[in-house]
C-alpha cells in the first residue's frame, strides 16, 4: 500500500527525458513541499533551488495539494502540533505526541524525530565529554530500536519512499553498508524525486565497478546522481560532461550545478577556472555559504590574502556559526601562519558538525605545521572514517609517517591516495620517494616516469628520475631526463628559480665534457655561471675546455649525444646534434 501511494504522486518519471521542463518543475515543487512536511530540510532546499532555475508556471499548472486520506485526517491535529515542536528541535516532545499515528506522513515524522533525538544527544555528549580528537564510543542509542521497528514495516511492504530512506540511514549508521545500499536503491525506485536517498547512495559507493552493479531507476534524477557520483569518484571529465548536458537541457540558471562544476575544476586543480566560476556564483548568490570552504581552499593555494580576508569577513557577517565559515576563517589564519588559531577554528567547525570531512583534513594539515604528528594522525584517521574516498587524508597520513621515518606505513597510505587519484603527479612522486627509501629503485623509476607522463605539477619528477639514473651510473638516461626537465622549465615560461635547474646544467656540462662534445659542454658551463651555487664549477669547466681546445683536442664525432638548448638560450649558433629520445620503456609502468 505504501509503495503504491508513493509512486502514484510522481507521474512522468519513466525516462531520462528533459523535454517537458514544466512537468519536471511541477514534480520538483511537489517533492519540495512533501520533504518540508517531513522535516527533510536539505532535500526540500535542493528541490526548491532546482525548481527556481526553471521558468515560472502559470496558475493553472501549479501542482495541486495532495489528497488527504482518512488516516491523514485522523492524525492531522497530532501531526500539526508535533511538526511545530519538531521545527523548534524539540524532538522527544514531537515523538511523544505522534505515538500511535498511522498515516505515512505522521509515522515518518515520529520515527525521524526519534532518530534525530538520538543523534542530538550523541553529538552533545561528544562535544561535552571529549576533545575533538578523542575517539570516544558515543553512539546513538535509538538506532537499534528504530532498525527493529522499520525492518518489520519493510518486510510488510508498508514503507513509502521517505520511510525507506530513513530505514537506509539507520542501517548506514549501524555500519550495515550492503543492506543500506539495497534499501537506498529501493527508495530511489519508489520515490525517484527525493534527492536525500540519491545523496546517501553517493556516500556509500566506493568505485565505478560498484556503481555499474546498481540497478537504478531510469529517471531524469539519475542524471543529477551520476554527475554527483562522478565528481565524488574523481571521474571529473565524465562529471563535467553530465553537468554540461544538464545545463543544455534547461538548468543553466541552477546555482547547484554551477557550484558542482566549480568543485569539479577544484578537484582537477584547474585553479583559475574554478576561481572564476566561484566568483560568478558569488555574484548570482552573494549570501551562499555552501562550498565557500572549497572556494577558500583555492584562494589559500593561490596565497590571495586580501580576497580570503574579505571572504572570511563576509561569511562572518552572514553566519559566523556555520561549519563552512569556521573553515574559511581557519584557512585565513593558516595562510597568515597562525596555525594554533587556525586549528582552533577547525575544532570549532567540528563541534558544530563532527562529521564534517573538510575540517578534519584541514585540522590534520595544521597539526602537521605545528609538528604535532600524533594529533595529525588522529585527525586524518577521523577524516577517513567520515569518507574513505578523501585522498587528502590518505596523503596526509603518508606525509606524517614519512616525518616519523616509517617508510612501510607511508608507502601504504601513499598507495591508497594514488588509487583515488591515479593521475595526480604529487601522489606518484611521493610513492617514488618512498620506494627509493626502501631501495626498490625499479618501482621508484616507474613512479617518477609515470608522474612526468601524467603532467608533473611540481616539475620535480624528471629531476628525481635523473638523480636515480645518476645513482645507478646510467649517465645517458640521466642526461636525457635533465634535458627534458630543462626543456619543460623553459617552454612553460616559468621564472627559473628552481635550484634543480643549476643542478641539471652542471650535470649536462660534465656529461658533455666526458663525451668530448666541447660546444655543448661550453654552452652548459656558461649557463652554470648564471647560478650562484654552480658559478665556480662552470668557470672551471670553461677554462678546462679552452685549455683542451688550445692543445688541439677536437670534439668527438663518434658519440651522438642529445642536445637540448632552445635557440633563445644557446649562447652561440653552433648546429646542435639531436637523437631520438632514449627508450624509457624499461621504466614505464
Amino acid at each position: 500500500m505504501g509503495k503504491m501511494a508513493a509512486t502514484a504522486v510522481v507521474p512522468g518519471l519513466g525516462s531520462c527525458d528533459f523535454s517537458d521542463l514544466r512537468e519536471i518543475k511541477k514534480q520538483l515543487l511537489s517533492v519540495a513541499e512533501r520533504s518540508r512536511e517531513r522535516g527533510l530540510q536539505h532535500s526540500g532546499k535542493w528541490a526548491s533551488e532546482l525548481a527556481f532555475a526553471l521558468d515560472p508556471l502559470p496558475l493553472s499548472e501549479l501542482p495541486a495539494a495532495p489528497v488527504l486520506t482518512e488516516e491523514d485526517a485522523r492524525d492531522l491535529d497530532a501531526y500539526t502540533l508535533a511538526k511545530s515542536y519538531f521545527d523548534l528541535k524539540e524532538y522527544d516532545r514531537a515523538a511523544y505526541f505522534l505515538r500511535g499515528c498511522k498515516s505515512q506522513k505522521a509515522y515518518f515524522l515520529y520515527m525521524y524525530s526519534r532518530y534525530l533525538s538520538g543523534e542530538k544527544k550523541k553529538d552533545d555528549e561528544t562535544v561535552d565529554s571529549l576533545g575533538p580528537l578523542e575517539k570516544g564510543q558515543v553512539k546513538n542509542e535509538a538506532l537499534r530500536e528504530l532498525r527493529v521497528e522499520l525492518s518489520k514495516k519493510h518486510k510488510a511492504q508498508e514503507l513509502d519512499g521517505f520511510g525507506l530512506y530513513l530505514y537506509g540511514v539507520v542501517l548506514r549508521k549501524l555500519d550495515l553498508v550492503k543492506e543500506a545500499i539495497d534499501v537506498f536503491v529501493e527508495a530511489a525506485h519508489v520515490l525517484p524525486l527525493h534527492w536525500g536517498a540519491w545523496l546517501e547512495l553517493c556516500n556509500l559507493i566506493t568505485d565505478k565497478e560498484m556503481l555499474k552493479c546498481l540497478s537504478l531507476p531510469d529517471t531524469w534524477m539519475k542524471e543529477f546522481f551520476l554527475a554527483h557520483i562522478y565528481t565524488e569518484l574523481q571521474l571529473i571529465e565524465e562529471a563535467l560532461q553530465k553537468y554540461q548536458s544538464l545545463i543544455d537541457a534547461g538548468f543553466s540558471k541552477s546555482t547547484y550545478i554551477i557550484s558542482q562544476i566549480a568543485v569539479a575544476y577544484h578537484n582537477i586543480r584547474d585553479i583559475d577556472k574554478a576561481l572564476s566560476i566561484f566568483n560568478e556564483l558569488r555574484k548570482q548568490d552573494p549570501y551562499r555559504i555552501e562550498n565557500m570552504d572549497t572556494f577558500s581552499n583555492l584562494l589559500y593555494v593561490r596565497s590571495m590574502k586580501p580576497e580570503l580576508s574579505y571572504l572570511a569577513h563576509n561569511l562572518c557577517e552572514i553566519d559566523k556559526y556555520r561549519v563552512e565559515t569556521c573553515c574559511v576563517i581557519g584557512n585565513y589564519y593558516s595562510l597568515r601562519s597562525q596555525h594554533e588559531k587556525a586549528a582552533l577554528y577547525f575544532q570549532r567547525a567540528l563541534k558544530l558538525n563532527p562529521r564534517y570531512l573538510g575540517a578534519w583534513t584541514l585540522m590534520g594539515h595544521e597539526y602537521m605545521e605545528m609538528k604535532n604528528t600524533s594529533a595529525a594522525i588522529q585527525a586524518y584517521r577521523h577524516a577517513i572514517e567520515v569518507n574513505k574516498r578523501d585522498y587528502r587524508a590518505w596523503y596526509g597520513l603518508g606525509q606524517t609517517y614519512e616525518i616519523l621515518k616509517m617508510p612501510f606505513y607511508c608507502l601504504y597510505y601513499y598507495r591508497r591516495a594514488h588509487q583515488l587519484r591515479p593521475n595526480d603527479s604529487r601522489m606518484l612522486v611521493a610513492l617514488g620517494e618512498c620506494y627509493e627509501k626502501l631501495n626498490q629503485l625499479v618501482e621508484a623509476k616507474k613512479c617518477y616516469w609515470r608522474a612526468y607522463a601524467v603532467g608533473d605539477v611540481e616539475k620535480m619528477a624528471l629531476v628525481k628520475l635523473a638523480k636515480l639514473h645518476e645513482q645507478l651510473n646510467e649517465s645517458e638516461q640521466a642526461a636525457q631526463c635533465y634535458i627534458k626537465y630543462i626543456q619543460d622549465i623553459y617552454s612553460c615560461g616559468e621564472i627559473v628559480e628552481h635550484l634543480e635547474v643549476s643542478t641539471a646544467f652542471r650535470y649536462l656540462a660534465q656529461y658533455y665534457f666526458k663525451c668530448k662534445l666541447w660546444d655543448e659542454a661550453s654552452a652548459c658551463a656558461q649557463k652554470c655561471c648564471a647560478f650562484n651555487d654552480t658559478r665556480e664549477e662552470g668557470k672551471a669547466l670553461l677554462r678546462q675546455i679552452l685549455q683542451l681546445r688550445n692543445q688541439g683536442e677536437t670534439s668527438s664525432t663518434e658519440m651522438s649525444a642529445p642536445f637540448f638548448l632552445p635557440a633563445s638560450l644557446s649562447s652561440n649558433n653552433t648546429p646542435t646534434r639531436r637523437v631520438s629520445p632514449l627508450n624509457l620503456s624499461s621504466v614505464t609502468p
